[in-house]
């Protein structure tokens, strides 16, 4: 007759598919998941040179991509939604950086998922999906550190008011209300210059 399965035993671990995940975080897909805008914006850049090269010559392939990189990075409405999405990479790769640095993560090492991020006037907003064992308390005690590790002014999170294992991080990089130019007030009054003491023999 079979012995029955010890439940303590390591070898009948009732998390597989954790270590799975785990596995695959680690792994070359795992990687490419995470780096998917970089490699989609590179393939894409290949693609385009190839095609390029095939039309025409290598010479006027390069000089049609460098002219249209050029005139994008130029003009003001596409500089600024292209540094605005790189924004949103960089933050995305940070605070992934920071789930796994300040431990909010499962016991597997499964991280939050960033379900989505996109800019806004002040800097980007990020809708994140809670592992089991992480919730909004986590996110409001770790504030700060997530706002360093993006290189924000300030990082602000709020609950979801349907789901509770939903959390919305808003990081702030520009304050659009501060006043740009301080003017004095002529009413002030104002402070004497100070002077160096005069040492006498």
């Amino acid at each position: 007759m079979p012995a029955k399965a010890n439940p303590r035993n390591h070898r009948n671990n009732p998390y597989r598919m954790d270590d799975l995940a785990t596995k695959v975080h680690s792994s070359a897909a795992g990687v490419l998941w995470r780096m998917r805008t970089e490699v989609a914006t590179l393939v894409t850049t290949a693609s385009l040179f190839a095609a390029l090269d095939i039309a025409v010559t290598v010479i006027w392939g390069t000089l049609i991509l460098v002219t249209a990189v050029t005139s994008v990075l130029v003009l003001p409405w596409t500089r600024r939604f292209l540094i605005r999405r790189a924004w949103c990479v960089i933050s995305r790769h940070r605070m992934q950086r920071v789930f796994f640095e300040t431990r909010m993560h499962t016991r597997s090492g499964r991280l939050s998922l960033i379900l989505r991020i996109h800019p806004t006037e002040v800097g980007e907003r990020a809708l994140i999906w809670c592992r089991a064992g992480i919730c909004f308390e986590d996110f409001e005690a770790h504030t700060g550190e997530i706002a360093a590790a993006c290189y924000a002014r300030e990082v602000r999170v709020e609950r979801s008011k349907r789901w509770a294992q939903i959390v919305v991080v808003n990081i702030v990089r520009r304050d659009t209300l501060a006043a740009h130019n301080i003017i004095p007030s002529g009413l002030a009054p104002k402070q004497p210059a100070p002077q160096e003491d005069q040492i006498t023999a």
